[in-house]
């Protein structure tokens, strides 16, 4: 594909440019006495980084790619290599305890191949093997290498929702193609991401926000990518379905990947309150809800995993954080909330977020599927004391008068 497939020179020239990148900045954080040194260096950074933005595919100061880029077809037959899923590994991919930091990229698209096999959406939506391979290695690729929205994010969300389907029993109250939805939309909910927010796009007023008129870019520009790739014949994996099915399988991802930006949570969460006690899985407004609440919890689900598998995705978000915030600073923008790394910490960060986010969406699903109870609830309260009894200490050593600013984990 244009862009995507880039020679082994390339490659090496890259690697080296970011090996030498790796160097400097160690130079910086050991000298940080010597200040002609450091200047010396800084300088080099700067230009280093201006060379290595250049050969990639979009630069860094323009944050997403112009709509109107159009995907290669691959004509291979895709080659990552075949990872074989142990029985072991097949029971873990239905539970919130997986551990999402042990498995290499190639392993990761075999895993998402089989949640797409074993729900049996190959069968039934006439998907071709091949096509499906080709479809996530091309999303694989259009991921970019964000600290936290990457294409292991992407891997997360969908693992997650795999195990909401597995252990909400959802294919016993859902349709095919609204079990095929979910699945499409965890995988492309992240297209693209730049590794800036909303907030700073609309700010900045970058082509993207002027795109979408500061309506939900990132989360149009993710379905616009999301599309481009579907509308290349050898990535369109609902090429077999019926007349009329793509189109709606099409609305529905528009839908879910647009309920993922957080300006609209409040309104979901709403909405999805007032139909809780009379919930009916013929509703299709219910279901429409309840696919909503459900990526966003999926979206938002690192901390009912093990604290080893949760608090690395933290430390990812916060450093992606910090970056937007120092860019805003440089080019005199305001500071987005919860991303100043000189106001905002960690610990209180999560527990605010757990105790005002999390727990009241999981708390609702939860009262549709009490079985959430154990595997996902329970470990959430654990997370948010944990990190009350963390917040509390440091506010004690520090002491501190008041609380700093509290961040959302926002996606």
């Amino acid at each position: 594909m244009e862009g995507f497939k880039r020679s082994l020179r390339v490659d090496e020239i890259e690697s080296e440019i970011r090996n030498k990148l790796a160097v400097l900045e160690r130079r910086v954080e050991v000298e940080s006495g010597r200040r002609a040194e450091i200047a010396k260096c800084q300088g080099e950074i700067e230009r280093l980084r201006e060379e290595l933005a250049k050969r990639s595919l979009w630069i860094c100061d323009s944050p997403c790619p112009p709509s109107s880029r159009r995907l290669i077809p691959r004509p291979d037959v895709p080659s990552y290599p075949k990872y074989t899923l142990s029985p072991e590994t097949i029971e873990a991919l239905k539970k919130p305890t997986f551990d999402i930091w042990q498995w290499a990229p190639n392993e990761m698209l075999s895993c998402i191949e089989y949640m797409f096999h074993s729900l049996g959406l190959v069968n039934q939506f006439n998907i071709n093997a091949i096509t499906l391979k080709r479809w996530l290695l091309s999303v694989q690729e259009n991921y970019r290498e964000n600290p936290f929205h990457n294409f292991r994010h992407s891997f997360c969300v969908t693992q997650t929702m795999h195990g909401m389907i597995q252990l909400c029993e959802l294919q016993a109250r859902l349709k095919p193609i609204e079990i095929l939805i979910l699945m499409t939309s965890a995988v492309c909910h992240d297209l693209d991401h730049p590794g800036l927010n909303n907030t700073y796009h609309v700010n900045a007023q970058t082509d993207l926000a002027r795109r979408y008129g500061n309506h939900s870019p990132l989360e149009q520009h993710h379905c616009t990518v999301a599309f481009q790739i579907l509308s290349e014949p050898n990535c369109d994996i609902f090429a077999g379905t019926e007349s009329g099915v793509s189109e709606e399988i099409r609305k529905g991802m528009t839908e879910l990947i647009l309920a993922t930006d957080m300006a609209r949570h409040g309104d979901i969460m709403d909405a999805f309150a007032q139909c809780l006690d009379v919930f009916d899985d013929q509703n299709q407004e219910h279901v429409r809800l309840l696919e909503q609440v459900l990526i966003k919890c999926c979206d938002t689900s690192n901390e009912v995993r093990p604290t080893q598998v949760s608090e690395p995705w933290l430390d990812c978000l916060l450093q992606e954080y910090f970056m937007q915030g120092d860019r805003e600073k440089s080019e005199g923008l305001p500071v987005s909330p919860f991303m100043d790394r000189d106001r905002v910490w960690k610990s209180h960060t999560q527990s605010a977020f757990i105790t005002s986010t999390l727990m009241p969406m999981f708390e609702s699903l939860t009262k549709l599927f009490p079985q959430l109870e154990e595997v996902m609830l329970q470990p959430l309260r654990l997370a948010r004391d944990r990190y009350q009894q963390l917040g509390e200490g440091e506010m004690a050593r520090l002491e501190v008068p008041s609380k700093p600013t509290v961040a959302s984990v926002s996606i």
